[in-house]
């Protein structure tokens, strides 16, 4: 299926709590959208903004597996890791998610998926952090354009035919 349909990336920091919320439609069913967040081989061509290339060290996306991957630009790498607390296919992924550069700082995420008919899926992810000042840390390291970029590489890549569903 191929979309020229831009979605808006919702991204809101909760006041209440230490949390962030990222709400964002795709113009694919959810058995795509959940592979390409599940496959290392997918997850590393559209995870983070233009311009980083992503090298994925460990991906056992099951309950009780971990990930860990390296972002590279310029000859600086960014690492990354965390583990699978919960894996429902086509529906749902709980994992945590640490960077390397502050390990103190883990953040508790929730990946909803929610069908919306017409092949296309809501995404809804909550990263729950230990503070506000970790929350804001978060949202000012530029996450905001990380995660819109990604998303525009996500909406290409499932337009194609690369996150096909298995």
């Amino acid at each position: 299926m191929t979309s020229t349909t831009h979605h808006e990336t919702q991204i809101v920091a909760d006041p209440d709590i230490p949390q962030i919320r990222i709400v964002r439609e795709f113009d694919a069913p959810p058995a795509k959208v959940f592979r390409a967040h599940t496959d290392p081989e997918l997850v590393a061509r559209w995870m983070g903004p233009r311009g980083m290339e992503n090298r994925i060290d460990v991906w056992d996306c099951r309950n009780g597996g971990s990930w860990r991957y390296v972002a590279v630009r310029d000859g600086e790498e960014y690492g990354f890791r965390g583990c699978f607390h919960e894996v429902r296919p086509d529906e749902l992924i709980v994992q945590t998610f640490t960077f390397e550069g502050f390990p103190d700082g883990v953040a508790l995420e929730k990946l909803v998926l929610e069908d919306l008919g017409d092949g296309r899926t809501r995404l809804t992810a909550t990263s729950l952090v230990d503070s506000f000042e970790g929350r804001d840390a978060f949202v000012a390291s530029g996450m905001e354009v990380g995660v819109n970029e990604g998303y525009e590489k996500l909406d290409a890549l499932l337009a194609g035919d690369g996150a096909g569903a298995r």
